[in-house]
């Protein structure tokens, strides 16, 4: 067996865990998966740290168990409304005579344009390079060993709440094993659904969980912009509950098996079968679960639609959306979109160079942890490239961080 990654999704609605195994090339052969209902989360965020605890172990332990492996290390992702971006960008000069720049260059550039005012309860996630600039040509995606006397970084800052990042490490280390990696969310899906082409062109992807809906907007082959949305899923499921005076996990499981938002292409013939509060078993017309879950799903996507457009991006994306996570798999969800907003949308599919199980984690419900494992391949192999002084995303600040309280909760 060769080197191993895993990634651990933990969300609102579920905790899933992917083991892979580093192939020859990158590529990646998924040996082990667990997945648990989560318990403890609100909209991204823990508020019971206990529960949250023992879901991740739940899926850490079916993992392993599948995998034959320990489990040593974790990529981890995050979201939340916590969760603030902003695009900045630092200058510098290369003073030295051969006007080479080295990584020490970048490090300094990328540190000038971190250099922020971030509130006291937050700190970095992430600092990611957008472009780099060498005596005003734009475009550069890495200028190590390039000649230049001025270089210029703009970069993507992803910030989060002190205590949302601290309680998903304690969270993580309780069951007794370490962080490698803490990413945004939306940023580790779009490793796993987006293609170059997309990201190059204008893309928006978003990844509607159970909990929040992460928006990410990729352009020129990186992340422009980035936000959470606290509405999701949970709300459509709600609204069914409500609506046809179901339990929440009868709700949950007609959206999945049922739900649809092609109201006027459901024939009004057609029936499905619920179980009602006090166990009656009832029929009703499918359209009317359409019914509920339109109004829902339009506010979701007028609501995303709509961060979008305030950031100037609604007609920079000839890609259009990517949709990805749970609520994605909601029968007829493309078509609304392309028709409501006049943009093309499809579905995220599993990349390529991911083999083993892949018939279970094409499903977009694992995107974000496939996309982590993804994530640390790629993490890693710039790490033996460039060593470990220069990380094209990712905070040194974030990473001192996760190293003490890796210490700390192992005492």
């Amino acid at each position: 067996m060769g080197e191993l990654v895993v990634g651990l999704d933990i969300g609102t609605t579920k905790v899933a865990a992917l083991v892979g195994n580093v192939l020859e090339g990158g590529a990646i052969e998924i040996i082990g998966r667990g997945l648990a209902h989560s318990h403890g989360l609100e909209k991204g965020v823990v508020v019971d740290i206990g529960e949250t605890s023992a879901s991740i172990r739940r899926a850490v332990e079916q993992a392993e168990k599948m995998a034959d492996v320990k489990i040593q290390s974790v990529s981890v992702g995050i979201a939340g409304r916590h969760i603030k971006s902003i695009n900045n960008s630092g200058t510098v000069s290369i003073s030295r005579d051969n006007r080479i720049i080295t990584r020490d260059d970048v490090r300094r550039v990328l540190e000038t344009a971190q250099a922020i005012q971030i509130p006291p309860d937050s700190q970095l996630i992430h600092v990611i390079p957008r472009q780099y600039i060498v005596d005003g040509q734009d475009g550069i995606t890495d200028p190590i060993g390039m000649t230049g006397m001025r270089l210029e970084a703009d970069v993507h800052i992803v910030t989060g709440a002190i205590t949302a990042v601290h309680n998903i490490v304690r969270c993580v280390q309780n069951v007794g094993i370490g962080i490698e990696h803490i990413v945004l969310q939306p940023l580790a899906a779009s490793y796993a659904v987006l293609a170059s082409a997309e990201r190059e062109l204008g893309v928006a992807l978003l990844d509607i969980g159970g909990g929040t809906t992460d928006i990410a907007i990729f352009r020129g082959g990186d992340i422009w912009f980035s936000k959470i949305l606290p509405i999701a899923g949970e709300h459509i499921t709600n609204d069914i509950a409500v609506g046809l005076k179901v339990p929440y996990e009868e709700a949950e499981r007609v959206k999945k098996e049922q739900g649809s938002v092609r109201v006027d292409e459901i024939s009004g013939d057609e029936r499905i079968e619920i179980l009602t509060i006090g166990d009656e078993k009832k029929s009703i017309p499918r359209s009317k679960l359409a019914k509920i879950i339109e109004p829902r799903l339009e506010e979701l996507f007028d609501m995303a639609m709509g961060e979008i457009e305030d950031a100037g991006y609604h007609d920079l994306l000839p890609a259009g959306l990517v949709l990805t996570g749970g609520t994605s798999l909601l029968d007829g969800i493309c078509e609304f979109v392309q028709a409501r907003y006049n943009l093309p949308a499809r579905r995220g599919k599993t990349p390529q160079g991911i083999h083993g199980l892949r018939d279970i984690v094409e499903s977009p419900i694992y995107s974000v942890a496939v996309g982590l494992l993804k994530y640390a391949v790629e993490q890693r192999e710039r790490q033996d490239l460039y060593g470990p002084r220069t990380r094209r995303r990712g905070s040194s600040l974030l990473a001192k961080i996760v190293r003490w309280l890796n210490q700390f909760f192992r005492g």
